[in-house]
Formats: structure tokens, sequence, C-alpha cells
């Protein structure tokens, strides 16, 4: 029988930087998380615990921290590409970086007062790799969304144990991730984000659904059409029922007005959007 090692790779997990700009008596905060991988000419780790083609995950960890004061940290994607490129480029042994960020928002109170803002997280992930060149792919996640009405799910299958009533009038609430990946590098990965955001929220707003599985094209759609720079974008919309409430054992009616929410189980609605022409397209993203 025969055993070999198959693809691996390494790195810092989860590593923690809060980036200070003091302009004066304003400040200005990035609030980061960063988790980098590492793979190449690694067999000799795994096979025989040499470790003389391994950069320490300590490493890693102090490079982002470095970088972040010689460099500032600014938009996550570039900051990211900053670091794989660097990976890459100043180690032999390295050849694919992997590089992932989650930024955490906060809104000014005050020239030096923040408060940590409770919405969505913006998250980029980067990959380098020596012959391959760079990919970027952003995204956010924890986006929640509701609509009080304009929603309905019937015309489904029927069959022994379907007890889900049909309806044309209904709840629809999810917590939106989106992944989108740009055709190359972007003049403003700031200003595509908050683009794609808001056409995701219109999109959202502007659907009368009649299933989730509608609504969700039809964000991808709206973003790809107003966005030229990115090529597919990729949902994950976890559907947050909501039921109505029997409220007749109090002698009570309940038009639409009471419900209880649920968070589990849930239906989960996943899919991509992407143009005719995407290149890669259905390559994995992780």
């Amino acid at each position: 029988m025969s055993i070999k090692l198959g693809p691996n790779r390494y790195g810092k997990a989860e590593t923690r930087l809060v980036h200070v700009v003091r302009d004066g008596p304003v400040h200005h905060i990035k609030d980061i998380n960063v988790s980098t991988s590492l793979s190449g000419d690694m067999e000799s780790a795994h096979l025989t615990g040499d470790n003389a083609a391994v950069l320490p995950t300590d490493t890693q960890k102090n490079t982002a921290y470095a970088f972040a004061r010689k460099h500032g940290v600014g938009q996550i994607e570039e900051f990211a590409l900053l670091l794989a490129r660097h990976f890459v480029g100043s180690q032999p042994t390295i050849h694919h970086a992997r590089v992932e960020i989650q930024e955490y928002a906060w809104s000014r109170g005050g020239p030096h007062s923040f408060v940590r803002e409770g919405g969505e997280v913006r998250t980029c992930v980067v990959h380098h790799d020596r012959d391959g060149g760079d990919s970027v792919v952003s995204g956010l996640t924890d986006l929640v969304v509701l609509n009080s009405t304009g929603s309905e799910f019937h015309g489904y299958i029927v069959d022994e144990y379907t007890t889900l009533p049909p309806t044309t009038d209904r709840i629809l609430a999810t917590a939106v991730t989106a992944r989108w990946r740009h055709t190359g590098e972007t003049a403003s990965y700031g200003k595509s984000y908050e683009q794609v955001r808001q056409c995701l929220l219109e999109a959202f707003a502007d659907t009368h659904s009649l299933s989730l599985q509608q609504t969700l094209y039809a964000m991808g759609e709206r973003a790809l059409g107003a966005c030229p720079e990115i090529c597919e974008i990729r949902l994950a919309m976890p559907n947050k029922h909501h039921f109505l409430v029997d409220l007749s054992p109090f002698g009570l009616d309940n038009d639409n007005e009471v419900y209880f929410a649920a968070d589990r189980p849930y239906g989960l609605i996943e899919g991509s959007v992407l143009r005719g022409d995407a290149p890669g397209a259905g390559f994995a993203w992780e």
C-alpha cells in the first residue's frame, strides 16, 4: 500500500490587530482579525520533522503587526495582498500564501472616541501564488435584513411528510454572508464594498419574493450589474423563520401581527451568480 503526503498548509490564525492613526486631536481606528496560511516545500517538516523550510507562525503574527506600523492598514484587501506577496517573495520555500481578514466597524463618538457597531463584518480572502498571481475575494457576514411583507412561498413539492402550509404573506428575514471575486486589482476596494453592499440591500428590499432563492439571485444580479470590477458573487442566506403565534386560546385573533422568531432549525439557501465569461468560475475560494 502506497502512502504519501497530500495538500497541506500552516499558518497563524486570528491575529487581533488594532491600528490607531493619530491625526492631531482626531484619531482613526482600524480593528481587524488576520489569519495567514502558507504552503510550498513543506514535505520534510511533515515526514522527518525538519523545520528548515518553515517560517514560524509567530513570525507571521509579528509580520502583521510590523506591517501595520510600517505601511498602515488602509483597505483590508490591500493589506492582505501586501502580506501575502511578502511571504512568497521573501522565502524561497513558500510558494503560496493565503491571507484572510475580518474588519470590525466602529463609528465615531468624538475626535478620539468610538462606538463599536453591531452590524455586519467586512471580510476578504487573498491568495498570492508564485506562479499563478493574485486572487482577491471581498465579502461580508451577518448582514441581517428583514421584510415584514412582500414574501410568499407556495407551489412546492408536497409528500406524506409535508406539514408546512402555503402562504402568500410572510416575514422574510435572513443574515447574509456574501463573497465576491474581483476580476483584477480594484482601484478602490472600499468604494466597491459600499456599492456591492448597497446593491444587496436594495435588491432585498425591492424584490417581491416567491422564494428566498429568487431573492438571492436578484441580489447577486443587482451587484454584478452595478459593479463591473467583480465577476462572481456567492451568497449564503439562512431563512430566519418567523411563525405566527396562535392566540385563539386567549380569545384573540392574529392578523399577521405577533410572531415567534425561531433560531433553529432553519433553511439555508446558498448560490452563486456569475458573469457568463467569468474566468475560473466555480473554483474553490478557500
